[in-house]
């Protein structure tokens, strides 16, 4: 799963803002712990892809590149362009291209899509991960993105669904139910007026031109045991929604999550076996005509 702010894009969303260096780890934990998903969306945006030659490719909202480094690696003749507005960010991708010894097929652009499209040449292929829902003007960015693909080319869309799920229902602290009551306390303070996941695009694409070339919802439902990586996962996501649910949740609620997000306490999630990840997300690949 991937998650994102307005801040700069990222994987699941409430909008905490601020840390760059804790949304670029969860950012990174999250490439490592849904690794079997990447694989298998970038499989599928292939199969649709197989009379497209896929020389240049644009990552919208690339945060740390996990998009860019899984499209790099699928697609091992075409050039990725990284896209986000975090500097700090782009520079992580610049590092992981490095250390793949693929720095000559990944370039990075910063730009602010909210602002205008990057200055780029025509692309094969866009691909926009968890990204789009955060656009002040997202059919903009569709028709943007619709002159930048060649005549022939694609879009791919992925966003989440809904917000991940770690814990089991009675995690044994307090009452059961906690980690439900943190996703409702979370809707609460997004409101009316910030971006909701799970957006059907769809309609979307159509109105910009593109014709949808399939959709597809991917599940995403890794039980225990699980790896190390999924423990401090976890414990990145709890620890940057905590302050969000300051005053909106019970005090025993708050104090259980506490105690989860102790690193050193055995009930801590670092220390749990029972974790899992549970989600689903839906992609789109539609084509420029």
């Amino acid at each position: 799963m991937e998650l994102r702010d307005h801040t700069h894009h990222h994987p699941h969303g409430p909008h905490q803002g601020g840390d760059s260096a804790a949304m670029a780890e969860l950012l990174d934990l999250d490439a490592a712990v849904l690794h079997s998903y990447l694989s298998d969306v970038t499989s599928w945006i292939q199969r649709q892809a197989t009379d497209v030659p896929l020389r240049r490719i644009l990552d919208l909202g690339a945060g740390t590149g996990t998009g860019t480094i899984a499209l790099a690696r699928r697609f091992g003749a075409a050039e990725v362009i990284a896209v986000d507005r975090a500097e700090e960010l782009l520079t992580r991708v610049r590092a992981k291209a490095a250390d793949l010894n693929i720095a000559d097929r990944v370039r990075t652009v910063r730009a602010d899509l909210d602002a205008a499209w990057p200055a780029v040449e025509p692309v094969d292929l866009v691909w926009a991960s968890n990204s789009l829902h955060e656009m002040a003007d997202p059919d903009r960015v569709f028709k943007d993105a619709f002159a930048a693909i060649r005549p022939g080319g694609l879009l791919a869309v992925a966003e989440m669904d809904a917000l991940p799920r770690f814990l089991p229902e009675d995690i044994g602290l307090g009452r059961p139910g906690l980690e439900s009551r943190c996703h409702e306390a979370l809707e609460q303070e997004r409101g009316d007026t910030q971006p909701r996941l799970g957006p059907d695009w769809g309609p979307h694409l159509e109105r910009s031109g593109f014709t949808i070339l399939g959709e597809r919802t991917f599940t995403i439902d890794l039980t225990p045991p699980q790896p190390p990586a999924t423990g401090h996962y976890a414990h990145a996501y709890l620890r940057r929604i905590r302050p969000v649910l300051e005053g909106r949740m019970a005090t025993d609620d708050l104090a259980a999550l506490d105690t989860l997000l102790d690193s050193d306490g055995p009930d801590g999630v670092l220390h749990r076996h029972d974790l899992v990840v549970r989600g689903t997300r839906t992609a789109w690949v539609a084509r420029r005509p």
